[in-house]
């Protein structure tokens, strides 16, 4: 049985639909997966409240991904097995999506101000339905006029942090997530702690009260994997893992069950 616990959809920088990601998993044999979409939960109202199928053997874990306020380093939070009902909660999303949408347009603006002719109602359009905008939409709109050859030149050029269009927008401190998604029930993980860049970071974060981390990830190399383990077994935390799928051409995974854990971590969230 496998699992994949990091997964994006439409419903904020994804390319595939809800229903695309889950009917990938069924087809991929997978047994768990989490949709852990930017700020948002909106997926799981476009799946119905679909959480098993039978016939499949899939089960869907919910969960969510935020960013937080840090002032030089990206940190990211997952959150799993979370009450996406909630009204307190779901109050906190909407005044996170409202600042996405303003941050969005200012970085359009600082764009085009530095040379960039980019269209604000192309970004919306990229975006779809999500109400999750964010910088992934911008640069796909850059790809897409020539200005970079790929969003991640795009990101290392202009959209990063600490870039030229970069615009900080509304984050909650880890300590705010984690508290938050503690009152929804959740389970609190560090998503790709090797991609922060600093294992200092980590271990004040492990202090600050995180439950668990993500070991397994794409981007950490076997030593990497091993270094987390470690720090996870060691402070008696969670562990997780996904792939972190966008279904972004050139950018692994491509498709869903190419990178899979164990679904023996599931049960880490539930216990």
């Amino acid at each position: 049985m496998t699992a994949d616990l990091h997964i994006h959809t439409t419903a904020s920088d994804g390319r595939l639909s809800p229903h695309e990601v889950v009917r990938q998993a069924e087809l991929a044999g997978l047994s768990y997966i989490a949709i852990t979409d930017h700020d948002t939960v909106a997926a799981y109202a476009e799946l119905n409240g679909y959480v098993h199928n039978a016939a499949s053997r899939l089960s869907i874990i919910p969960g969510i991904e935020f960013s937080t306020d840090l002032p030089r380093h990206e940190v990211h939070i997952l959150g799993y097995c979370i009450d996406i009902n909630n009204v307190r909660f779901r109050d906190q999303l909407e005044s996170i999506l409202a600042d996405r949408l303003k941050r969005s347009r200012l970085i359009v603006d600082k764009l085009n101000k530095l040379g960039y002719s980019i269209d604000y109602n192309r970004v919306m359009d990229t975006a779809g339905q999500t109400r999750a905008i964010g910088r992934p939409h911008i640069a796909k709109v850059l790809v897409e006029d020539g200005h970079f050859k790929s969003i991640r030149e795009a990101f290392e050029q202009v959209l990063g942090k600490n870039s030229p269009a970069y615009v900080p927008h509304y984050k909650l401190t880890p300590e705010q997530v984690i508290k938050l998604i503690e009152q929804v029930g959740g389970t609190a993980i560090l998503a790709h702690p090797g991609l922060i860049g600093d294992d200092k970071l980590v271990l004040d974060l492990i202090k600050a009260g995180i439950h668990g981390l993500e070991v397994y990830h794409p981007e950490h190399d076997q030593a990497s994997a091993n270094k987390y383990l470690a720090f996870a077994n060691k402070y008696n935390l969670k562990i997780t893992g996904g792939s972190d799928f966008h279904a972004i051409p050139g950018r692994y995974p491509e498709k869903l069950g190419s990178f899979t854990v164990s679904a023996t971590l599931v049960d880490f969230l539930s216990m």
